[in-house]
């Protein structure tokens, strides 16, 4: 089997629109959330989000493409563009040897939201002709794939809040069993909208405070849903030799990935967290991660008051002692949920954390919960030597997944 390196990044987000200002104002603490500036949002019942900040898709497309593409492959082409600059792998693998598993939660919704009006008001002749390409959720990976004259294995997943694990992991998984020498993977998703947000309150799942300090706060007492946010996040994933061959710098190993399902509820997580702890312990068997390695773990971590709590029993059950002595964070505490594009980011977030031995925090952490007990590294990002990662995300549908990774040398090794 081969072994499956990451040697690029990319992300737009609402604590940063590229990787270096992320990763910066993810170790300062910095709260992405605010009231919202997209919509009207005054007579709702939630009027906060964590928006993406000062984005501008002419940095990484040109005018006539922005104006056929809805803002979530816009956010998903950019931290494309991002990645693999940052890998430096074109022109360095044959076309049908590059992938694409680049997938969204919901897709172009607001572009559907836009057509829609004018089919009201217009009639059906006003449509836009771009108005299917641009709101379907494969289209960034489509869009991704021609860029970058990607041949090989094209895919779109989308399983909720799970899918850009799931697109990571999968796309591990086509390099390690020899489909592809390198995949571009991660999500994207931009549905900071009247409809959305409406939506997901009326289903009771965002936190109803409006503080934007206050409001997505992780394993804390005082949670009560979580705070929408959007963005983009690609990882280029590369064969291990392949990468060393042509001399690319290596930020973590991905060495084991669980893909789990409740089989429960359609929103709610399963009391006894079977699934993510199934997930969770796929992975770590995968990876080889011994049971005495101090982890860090990045949780999904919704600030949901069933999942929190859920998701603790998950890593207690999976992992036994070693949950105790695990550090875990949550970066939703400071970008919110960006859905179909959190796995990836968070993904980033571990591997970072692996390169630079430290760990961010989980912010507006005050009051402890009895059913939330272990170290959610409270407020203050914390230097750790730590040689093993876990990211978990789960989904509505019961989707569970589970990336583990693992520190390398910043210079690769063929012995």
């Amino acid at each position: 089997m081969n072994r499956v390196v990451i040697t690029g990044v990319g992300a737009v987000t609402p604590i940063g629109n590229d990787v270096p200002s992320f990763w910066e104002n993810a170790l300062a603490g910095k709260c992405g959330v605010d009231f919202i500036t997209r919509f009207d949002a005054s007579d709702m019942k939630v009027t906060i989000a964590a928006e993406v900040k000062g984005f501008d898709p002419l940095s990484c497309m040109e005018k006539a493409e922005v104006r056929k593409t809805d803002l979530y492959a816009q956010y998903a082409m950019s931290a494309a563009v991002e990645a693999m600059r940052d890998s430096g792998l074109e022109g360095h693998i044959e076309p049908e040897r590059l992938g694409v598993y680049v997938g969204s939660g919901i897709g172009g919704m607001t572009t559907f939201m836009q057509e829609h009006q004018k089919l009201l008001e217009k009639g059906a002749k006003r449509i836009s002709p771009f108005f299917i390409p641009m709101m379907i959720c494969n289209i960034a990976a489509g869009n991704i794939a021609i860029r970058f004259h990607a041949q090989g294995p094209s895919m779109d997943i989308s399983t909720a809040c799970a899918t850009s694990s799931n697109t990571v992991g999968e796309a591990y998984r086509a390099i390690k069993h020899g489909y592809a020498d390198a995949m571009i993977a991660g999500g994207a998703e931009a549905t900071i909208n009247a409809l959305a947000v409406g939506g997901f309150t009326s289903c009771q799942a965002l936190s109803t405070r409006n503080d934007p300090q206050n409001a997505s706060i992780p394993f804390d007492k005082r949670r009560d849903g979580f705070v929408i946010g959007e963005g983009g996040a690609i990882l280029v994933l590369e064969e291990y030799e392949h990468a060393v061959k042509r001399g690319a710098k290596i930020y973590a190993e991905i060495c084991g990935y669980g893909n789990t399902n409740d089989a429960y509820h359609m929103t709610a997580p399963h009391p006894e967290a079977i699934g993510p702890a199934n997930a969770v312990r796929l992975a770590v068997q995968e990876a080889g991660i011994p049971s005495d390695a101090l982890l860090y773990i990045n949780a999904h971590g919704t600030s949901t008051p069933l999942n929190d709590k859920t998701e603790t029993l998950a890593f207690k059950s999976a992992l036994g002692k070693q949950a105790r002595t695990a550090l875990i964070s949550s970066t939703k505490s400071m970008t919110g949920h960006m859905l179909g594009a959190t796995g990836a980011a968070e993904a980033i977030v571990c591997a970072l954390s692996l390169r630079d031995g430290i760990v961010p925090p989980t912010i507006g952490y005050q009051e402890a919960d009895p059913d939330c007990d272990l170290d959610y590294v409270p407020n203050v990002s914390r230097k750790a030597d730590i040689a093993y990662a876990l990211s978990t995300n789960l989904g509505f549908g019961g989707h569970n997944a589970c990336l583990a990774f693992k520190k390398v040398s910043g210079k690769a090794d063929l012995s």
